[in-house]
Formats: C-alpha cells, sequence, structure tokens
C-alpha cells in the first residue's frame, strides 16, 4: 500500500511539472499568424463553363447530327480560392485561375464579414490576378512583401489559406528549393521560378500566401503535385515577380511582356548531331524578327539558347514561358551555343506593343465559328514559334466549337470543295459569311508546328 502511494504521489508530481516545461515559450509562427491571417481572405467564386453529356455517345450524336451540342449545355460552377489584401483600400492578390472569367466574386475576411468583390486585371500566362472588394469607409488589414530574391533553403515558411474550404488553415514547413519549374496541367507552358516548401498545400489554398518568420509575403500559393504521385511538394509563385507587373495590372488592367524577337524549336538529339552541336537540349534559332532585341543583341540564326540568366531552358515552351516572366526594358543574359563553342550574350528585351505596331491588330469575333482571331503579330511567332512562311490569322479565343484552340492558325477555309485563302481578318470574315446551313466546312489549320484539318458539317 505504502509502495503504491508513493507510485500514484510521482505520477502527480510529473503531472504537475510537465504542463510548465518552456512556461513562458511562444513559437513566433503564432505572432506571425495572429498578425497576418486577418488579411487573407476566402474567394468564393462563380463561373459560367461549357459542359457536355455525362455518356459521350449522346454527345457525338448531336456532334454529328446538329454540329453542337444543344442550348442550355452551359451551366454555373462554384470554386474556392484564397487571396491576401496588399493596401489598405481592399485590393487583393491571387491567382488568375481563381477569379479568371468570374461571373460573380466575394471575399469572406477573418472576422466572418463578406463582401462582393469586383476583377481589376491579371494574366493567364503568369497566373496572377487583382480583384478589389467593394466597400466604403473602411480600411483592411493588409500584408507586407518581403523580397523573394533573399530566400533561402531551409528557411520557415508559413501557408495561410482556405484548402478545401476549411477557411484560414495554417501549415508551416521549409522553403524546399528555389528556382523550380514545372509545366502547367493544361499543357499551355510552365510555371518558372518557383518556391517550392513541403507546408501543405492543397486545393483552395491557390492564391493564398506564402509567408516567411517575419511575416511579410515572399509568394502566392499556386501549385501542387499530385498527392497520389507525392506529398508536401507545393509551389509558389515568388512575390517579386509579382511585384514587376504590379503596377501594370492595377493601371492597365493587364501585363506587358517581354519580347527577344527570335522564332525557335526544341532542340532535339538528332537535330543536334545533325547540325555538330555539343549540347542535346535547349531552344534552337531559326529566325529572328528584323530590328528585334535578338538582331540588336548579335543573336544568329542555329544559336540553341541554353539558359537565361540562371534558369536552364530545355525546350521552346520553356523559353517563352522564361521570357514572359521579365518585363519590356529588363535585361538578361543568355548562354547559347554557336557552332560548338559556348557564349554568353547580354540583351535587353523590348515590348511586345512595340512588335506589334508592324502588323495590324485588331480583333474581330467570328460568331459563326465562335473564334476571336487577329492578324499574327512578331510577338505571336514568338510566342507559338510560328514560321514567317505561315500566313493566316491566330485564334485568340474559342469556344470550343469544332475543335478549334486557342493558338491556332487558320490559314484556309474550305466551303463544300471551294478553297479560301486567309491572310487576314478580313479573309476570313469574308469566307464566314459565305458558311449556310448544311455546307461541308474545313478549316485548314497551323498548330503545334503540324497542318491539320479541322471539319464540320454547319447546322446552326
Amino acid at each position: 500500500m505504502k509502495r503504491l502511494l508513493v507510485i500514484i504521489a510521482s505520477i502527480v508530481l510529473l503531472s504537475s511539472v510537465f504542463p510548465y516545461v518552456n512556461p513562458d515559450y511562444e513559437s513566433p509562427i503564432v505572432k506571425v499568424v495572429e498578425a497576418c491571417a486577418p488579411a487573407v481572405v476566402k474567394i468564393d467564386v462563380t463561373k459560367t463553363v461549357r459542359t457536355s453529356f455525362f455518356d459521350p455517345y449522346f454527345e457525338d450524336f448531336f456532334k454529328k447530327w446538329f454540329g453542337e451540342l444543344p442550348p442550355g449545355f452551359e451551366r454555373q460552377v462554384s470554386s474556392i480560392g484564397s487571396g491576401f489584401i496588399f493596401n489598405s483600400e481592399g485590393y487583393v492578390l491571387t491567382n488568375y485561375h481563381v477569379v479568371g472569367s468570374a461571373d460573380n466574386i466575394t471575399v469572406t475576411l477573418l472576422d466572418g464579414s463578406k463582401y462582393d468583390a469586383e476583377y481589376i486585371g491579371g494574366d493567364e500566362e503568369l497566373d496572377i490576378a487583382v480583384i478589389k472588394i467593394r466597400a466604403s469607409n473602411r480600411e483592411f488589414p493588409y500584408l507586407e512583401f518581403g523580397d523573394s530574391d533573399k530566400v533561402k533553403i531551409g528557411e520557415w515558411a508559413i501557408a495561410i489559406g482556405n484548402p478545401l474550404g476549411f477557411q484560414h488553415t495554417v501549415t508551416v514547413g521549409v522553403v524546399s528549393a528555389t528556382n523550380r519549374k514545372i509545366p502547367k496541367p493544361d499543357g499551355s507552358g510552365y510555371y518558372v521560378g518557383l518556391i517550392q516548401t513541403d507546408a501543405a498545400i492543397n486545393p483552395g489554398n491557390s492564391g493564398g500566401p506564402l509567408l516567411n518568420i517575419h511575416g511579410e509575403v515572399i509568394g502566392i500559393n499556386t501549385a501542387i503535385v499530385n498527392p497520389q504521385e507525392a506529398v508536401n511538394l507545393g509551389f509558389a509563385i515568388p512575390i517579386n515577380m509579382v511585384k514587376k507587373f504590379l503596377n501594370t495590372i492595377l493601371t492597365q488592367k493587364k501585363v506587358e511582356k517581354a519580347y527577344l524577337g527570335v522564332t525557335v524549336m526544341t532542340l532535339t538529339e538528332e537535330t543536334a548531331k545533325a547540325l555538330g552541336l555539343k549540347s542535346t537540349s535547349g531552344a534552337l534559332i531559326t529566325s529572328l524578327q528584323k530590328g528585334s532585341p535578338a538582331e540588336k543583341a548579335g543573336l544568329k540564326e542555329g544559336d540553341v539558347i541554353l539558359k537565361v540568366d540562371d534558369q536552364d531552358v530545355r525546350s521552346h515552351e520553356e523559353l517563352v514561358s522564361i521570357i514572359h516572366t521579365y518585363k519590356p526594358g529588363d535585361t538578361a543574359v543568355l548562354t547559347i551555343e554557336r557552332k560548338g563553342k559556348i557564349m554568353k550574350v547580354q540583351v535587353t528585351f523590348g515590348a511586345s506593343s512595340e512588335a506589334e505596331k508592324t502588323t495590324a491588330t485588331g480583333e474581330e469575333t467570328i460568331g459563326i465559328l465562335g473564334i476571336t482571331v487577329a492578324n499574327i503579330t512578331p510577338a505571336d511567332r514568338e510566342t507559338y514559334s510560328i514560321p514567317e512562311e505561315v500566313h493566316g490569322v491566330i485564334v485568340r479565343e474559342s469556344g470550343g466549337r469544332f475543335g478549334i484552340r486557342k493558338g491556332d492558325i487558320i490559314v484556309a477555309v474550305y466551303i463544300n470543295g471551294r478553297k479560301y485563302d486567309i491572310n487576314s481578318v478580313e479573309d476570313l470574315k469574308k469566307a464566314a459569311s459565305k458558311i449556310k446551313r448544311g455546307d461541308y466546312v474545313a478549316l485548314y489549320i497551323y498548330r503545334n508546328g503540324a497542318r491539320v484539318f479541322v471539319s464540320f458539317i454547319y447546322q446552326r
């Protein structure tokens, strides 16, 4: 009995001691969250999207006999994301993929207050956007920007957001790596220069802040690796890249990207051996625009671009994505191979708008095809690697009807066996006006380096 009392007394004594280990300690992360969480918002969005039948055979049936899906197969969908206020007037930074094409945007603050918000501007390729809270006579809490160029691997990384709708969830980790490059899910290019973190990021975190231990924003949480393939692999757009374009978004509603003035192709091992090159990957210059920044810098046809500053280039798509993270007037050092010799060339990027002055660029909507088109600009040739000998009009926007895609070059239109060459928007407008119900139509298109036909029976 005496022994039992001693054991019980020891347990009581130990249990009374343990809770008081480090009694005055408070994690610095607590202070970061207390200071920053009020400026993080939950973003609820509704969008109108085109939907298809559940049964693909019914969809094929309607497309075959009617040329398109019946009316009414557009519906409203809801999605959730995150964002953070960056000034007292209620301007919010987030991802473009969270709020782009939104019909309605609602933000919810930590205190539960809800506000409507309006889309201010952004860029789909860079995946950044600004919205503004509609409220008067209120000053909002906001976050300060850090310096993502000074971020070090191993330092604390704190994410605040709304994963799966769980509002103001905090996750903590470290900066796992910097300057990461990953392909975009839709295959439209690459995210480049990303900060990698093991702080848990899930669907709904997109657009929220990645913070350092000082409570400064070092990135915008943007992408994750499929959890079925790996865990704790999240990526954030570095805030310094965002700061480059922020003023343009606020004043012009969009960004103006850098322009090099080259047409390139992805270098393959076979091409490299045929040309006697040492490199087996990179972006091979096939032509230069006259008077372009590339020509002024001394680049030549046959040069292979291997790096832009410290970012490796392995393909045409990577080169375009990297260049578009620079703004006009920025300088960069290109590492190139020329006839087996590695060289460095400094280039000052131009503005895509300057390149477009040589070409009439007025956009036109061709309703009968469900597309918006424009004449091809030098900047388009760089972005989509369109050779000089390819003429036509470029598809700026497409509703997806008839299989036409954004970035397609419409070279010719065939209607019931008659060919109409397309060299301008006006040519396409005239050809489209001749399409009548029941006509057999084929569009001759240049797409991703290949020429393809898109054909249909027009039934509308």
